[in-house]
Parts: C-alpha cells; structure tokens; sequence
C-alpha cells in the first residue's frame, strides 16, 4: 500500500497588537478623505490623501511587510489615480503605466545591479577575503584595530547592502569578541559593525535603499544626480562621522592597553568564474566612479553586470532568487508614492497647511533633519525616506531651498537613526550578539546620530554650496 506524504500546512503570521491596530486604523484613516470633502483639496487630492494616510500608518505599524504596503499603494494608485480608476469624478489622470513603470524605475535596474554584485561578493568569498587583507595594517593596538575594523565595515557596505556587511563582519570579528575579556571593550566591538554599516550606506547611491528613493524622486523632479555627484555630497559626511564614532567608541568601551588580535586569512577565489567576477564587478564600479567623463548613466551601468554574469552563467537562477526584491519593491513604491503625491495636487494642499516661509532657513534645515532622524529610529529607514522625501522635494520647490540638498538631507538623516534595536537590521545583529545592552546602543545612537544630524544641518549646506556641488 502506498503512503501518501502529507502536504505540510502553511501556517498564517500571527498578528501582534500593534499590527491589528495598524490594520484598523489605516483602513479608517484610508475611507476618511474618501467620505469627507476637504476644503482646497481636489478630488484626485482626497484619493491621494486616502492612500497616503493608509501608507503611513502601515509603515509605522507594519500592519503588512513593508514590501506589501508599497505595492498595494501601487495598486491603488492604478485603481484611484490612473486613466483605468474603477470610479471617475477626478479629472484628467495619468495613464496607469506610469505607476507601474516605478517597479522597473532606472534607480530600481541601478539597485538590482548593485544587489547582483553583493550577492556575487558573498558567493566568491571576495567580502571575506578584502577585509581581511584591509585589516593586516590595523593589527597591534585595539583602538587602531577598532578603528581599522569600522572603516573596512563602511568601504564594504558603501557597495553591499548594510545587512550583508554587518553579518559579513559579525563573521569576521566573533573570533576577536570571544578573545577581549568580558565587558566594555566587546560591547564596543559588538557596536562599532552596525555603526560603521550605517554610516557607510550613505556613502553612494546603491548603499541603501533610502539614497535610491532620494534619487527616483530627484530624478522624478528633473534633478538628478550621478553616481558619483552623490558621492561627492556624501562622502564627506560619512567619513567625519564615521571618525567622530571611532573616537567615541573608543573613549568610552576600549582601553588603551586593551589586547586584540587580527589574525585573519584571505583566501581568494581563483576560479574562472571568480575571475569574471571580479572583471565584471571592478569595471562596473569603475564605470560608476567615472560617469561625468563617459556620459553613461549609473542605472545603464548598474544593468551591465545583470547581463553579463547572467550570460556568462558566472551567476544564475539560484543567486536571482537570492536578490532583495522587497527592498526593490519598497524602493519602487516610494518613488510611485512621491509620482502621486504630485501629480494629484497633494503635495501643495500639505505644503500650504504650515506658513513655511516664515520660519528661518537654519531652523528649518534642523527640523527637517531632526524629524528624519527620529522617525527613522522607531520605524525601517526605507519607510522613512518614502514618507519623507515626496513631501520634503514639495517643500523646496516654494522655498528658497534647493530640492537636490532636501531630498540628500532627508536620505542622509534616516541613515542616521540607529538608537535601538529595531532601528535597522544591522542593530538588531548586534544586538542578538548579547554583547549589546539596549541602553549602550541607546546612548551611542543618540550621541553619533545627534552628532551626524547637526553637521548634516548646520555644515552640509553650506559646505556643499562653496564647493559648486549644489
């Protein structure tokens, strides 16, 4: 007699209070702008409103994945907003291509190029085998090992997502944790990964999603900037920043006569098929770096290590699979969110609420950053950057603010919240370590967080604007 294998059950999520809350008051907040007129809001305004509203309190509460609020706006948007609107009564409206044209936006094929090669780095052990060989001249004091250890984590993450570097590093660094003696100095260790990870994702436009979500809507806005423009705004930043924690962490966790040893190995792939890696991955970034002298643009670019791994079979359907498409997906819907705002009115009905020109240019900046900053501690960054920079682009349009500068700012600043263990995915690595109290990660998030957001403020603009890169 033949036995028949059961098919296993597939097993729904079990909803926390928060996530029913969210479900409940999104959905209310969603029917409100739909059910009442608004004074100076047009009809494709109450509809945009409706959707905005339900975005936001999905994000915040993840009342669904994050992946799946940002394409049920895109749906929505089809439904409510495009020439194929199941009701109509709002006027000329766009073709419903163009909100599916964001799942395949150029900042989208400049991320899955980017995404191709992280994952190729992982599968050829070249992540591994270059922090090894970076590490060597940091080798004999633990605070310039430290030091050593934070720079190689954001030069790595700055091309690979901030998840990959940290775990790629928590990988490298366990065998140096378990060496310290117990207390401060793992503590720093533990925190110095996802700190420097952060840091360094804002360093170019494919280190993490919120930069890509600054650049669709810049782009959406007809100013776009090329890979290595952001670079030049950035970078800068990134590497003050990234020393002032370096000199923080060390202070306060790490002994001047602390012992800590680096012996690490490379070992390389020589394979031909590591080989055309490296070939492709190294002319890519060369390509990136290059762009102003060439002409070609950084998506273009970002789509040629796509076609040649694939078609040299270096990568194939395994390592797709693999890619982060809800972070392509979240990204997409973002850029089809800031698409609505605007073209719905929405954008102006909000902006008009608040006497904006009546505040003071520095004080604004403050805000703007500040508000990133914290709502990027409490809820995914990527989220953060979707609700922020459509609006904050708005804002300068009628300001005498340059639009370029506030979306930079605003991508920049959500990189910046990391005080607690749900602010980024980095954090919460570290903090599985148990080498992390939540208080010491509060307490260095919020010193290295307030200290970037004031430079990024107070210092940034003006910086940006004497050296004519703005």
């Amino acid at each position: 007699m033949s036995t028949v294998t059961a098919r296993p059950r597939v097993r729904l999520p079990r909803l926390t209070l928060v996530q029913r809350l969210g479900l409940l008051l999104g959905s209310i907040a969603f029917l409100v702008p739909l059910l009442i007129r608004i004074p100076g809001l047009e009809p494709a305004g109450h509809r945009m409103l409706a959707i905005f509203l339900l975005a936001i309190l999905f994000w915040v509460t993840e009342a669904i994945p994050l992946y799946a609020t940002a394409v049920l706006v895109i749906l929505l948007q089809v439904l409510m907003l495009s020439d194929q609107a199941l009701v109509g009564g709002a006027g000329a409206l766009p073709p419903a291509a163009t909100y599916f044209a964001t799942l395949a936006n150029p900042v989208i094929i400049l991320f899955l190029g980017g995404f191709l090669i992280a994952d190729g780095a992982h599968k050829f052990g070249l992540d591994r085998s270059l922090a090894a060989v970076m590490l060597r001249p940091f080798a004999g004091n633990a605070r310039l090992s430290l030091l050593g250890l934070m720079i190689i984590t954001a030069l790595l993450s700055m091309f690979v997502s901030n998840t990959a570097t940290t775990a790629t590093m928590f990988a490298v660094v366990i065998p140096i944790l378990a060496a310290l003696p117990a207390g401060s100095a793992r503590t720093g260790v533990a925190l110095a990964i996802p700190i420097a990870a952060n840091i360094g994702g804002i360093g170019t436009p494919v280190g993490s999603p919120p930069n890509a979500i600054a650049l669709g809507a810049l782009e959406a806005a007809g100013q776009g900037i090329s890979f290595i423009g952001w670079m030049l705004l950035a970078v800068p930043l990134m590497v003050v920043v990234l020393l002032f924690s370096w000199w923080f962490l060390s202070r306060r966790y790490i002994a001047a006569d602390t012992p800590m040893s680096l012996e690490l190995s490379a070992d390389f792939d020589r394979s031909p098929a590591a080989m055309i890696f490296y070939l492709v991955a190294g002319t890519t970034v060369l390509l990136w770096l290059t762009e102003p002298l060439h002409g070609i643009s950084s998506s273009t670019v970002g789509f040629l290590p796509v076609v040649a791994l694939l078609a040299t079979q270096v990568m194939g359907a395994e390592d797709i699979k693999r890619l982060q498409w809800p972070v392509l997906w979240l990204v997409a819907g973002g850029i089809a969110l800031g698409a609505g705002i605007g073209k719905s009115g929405l954008d102006v009905w909000l902006l008009g609420l608040v006497a904006w020109e009546t505040l003071p240019l520095t004080l604004m900046m403050v805000l703007l950053v500040g508000v990133s900053v914290g709502l990027s501690t409490v809820i995914s960054h990527s989220a953060a950057a979707n609700l922020l920079v459509p609006l904050t682009l708005s804002l300068a349009v009628g300001l005498p603010i340059d639009p370029t500068a506030v979306g930079v700012m605003v991508a920049l600043a959500c990189a910046l919240g990391m005080a607690l263990p749900i602010s980024t995915p980095p954090n919460a690595i570290a903090y599985a370590t148990g080498e992390v109290p939540t208080s010491e990660m509060i307490v260095s998030g919020v010193v290295i967080g307030g200290f970037g957001a004031l430079l990024l403020a107070l210092v940034m603009p003006t910086l940006w604007g004497v050296l004519g890169l703005l």
